[in-house]
């Protein structure tokens, strides 16, 4: 087998270290591998598979003779893809700079994996709650073509990096000994305020638009059109921080042309690749973040009638979003781009 010469912008946060432990546990065939950071990272040392690496800080020059480039997120997205892609190497980027780009696919592998092959150097990745929430739908859509769909989520702190998933334990620990509790980073740091998360809820994720929907919720909207290939689907969303470590849950209405069953439904979703059903309300079993944190597949449950609107049905899915919502979803298209011999060497 073919090796190729990895590089991770953005090592040592949450989605670069979530890179690394994939790697290893899919075997993924890498030659080199280089961990690129910001000038406040450069210098740290990482242990990985019985070696140690150092953190590089990220130049214009770090993508020679790199293959692949795993972009981890974040604003050095915009920066950095256009030098990687002069050196060679197709970016693969889970920021949102990419996404809306006519000229950059955006990518579930299980859902549009043709959409690959159109690449210029980039390739984008999802957001995380569009990621989890159209493993549950391109099944059906594939039954029955889908009309609307209304989305709730509730997504996990690791969404807003390792920085917000501290401030929830320590807030947590606050709570439990009796201290003062202070916020400085939800619903997003470089907003105006901010608020307790630990025994709460904030319906905001990042930043409200001209609509009064917020980015993140506008995110689910557009990349939903884009990925299905469908203009018309209308999608409604709307996105709540909770107190959880991990693991995104989804709570989502779905109107379709023709009737849908519910058995029709469980039996699409669990042939669907990266998809489980998970459906027994006899025995109290369903999706939660508790149970689906560090799995690869997204859980479906509570499949269910809408008996408010014809040919509808309701469904919770759940999904860890640092696994298939960011690192395992970019690795799966280097992945796929390997099978089919999509990566010059």
């Amino acid at each position: 087998m073919k090796k190729y010469n990895v590089a991770i912008l953005g090592a040592t946060g949450a989605v670069g270290q979530e890179f690394l432990n994939l790697i290893e546990e899919r075997n993924f065939p890498f030659a080199d591998l280089k961990m690129l950071a910001s000038k406040r990272s450069a210098g740290k040392k990482i242990q990985f598979m019985g070696k140690e690496y150092t953190v590089e800080e990220t130049t214009e020059n770090s993508f020679e003779g790199v293959d692949i480039a795993l972009f981890a997120g974040g604003g050095a997205s915009k920066v950095f893809a256009k030098p990687a892609v002069d050196a060679g190497a197709v970016v693969i980027d889970n920021s949102s700079a990419f996404r809306m780009d006519p000229e950059v696919p955006l990518v579930v592998p299980e859902v549009n994996p043709e959409a690959i092959a159109k690449h210029k150097g980039i390739i984008a990745n999802p957001n995380c709650s569009t990621i989890i929430m159209l493993m549950a739908l391109k099944p059906l859509y594939d039954v029955s073509k889908i009309k609307r769909v209304v989305v709730s989520t509730y997504q996990a702190v690791s969404g807003g990096g390792k920085e917000a998933m501290a401030e929830l334990e320590q807030q947590v620990d606050d709570i439990v000994n009796g201290r003062e509790v202070t916020a400085n980073i939800l619903p997003g740091a470089a907003l105006k305020k901010h608020y307790q998360i630990a025994f709460n809820l904030i319906p905001q994720i990042d930043v409200f638009q001209d609509n009064l929907y917020t980015k993140e919720e506008m995110k689910m909207v557009n990349e939903t059109k884009k990925i299905l290939d469908d203009p018309d689907i209308r999608v409604t969303a709307t996105t709540i921080r909770v107190p959880v470590y991990r693991s995104h849950a989804e709570s989502v209405n779905i109107e379709f042309e023709d009737e849908v069953s519910v058995e029709a439904a469980r039996k699409a979703i669990d042939a669907f690749p990266g998809a489980v059903v998970n459906d027994n309300p006899d025995e109290q079993e369903y999706p939660m973040p508790l149970f689906t944190s560090g799995k690869d597949d997204v859980e479906v449950g509570r499949i269910r009638k809408d008996f408010s609107c014809d040919n509808a049905l309701n469904l919770w899915c759940c999904g860890d979003q640092i696994r298939k919502g960011a690192a395992l979803n970019a690795l799966q298209i280097a992945e796929y781009m390997i099978e089919h011999d999509m990566i010059k060497k």
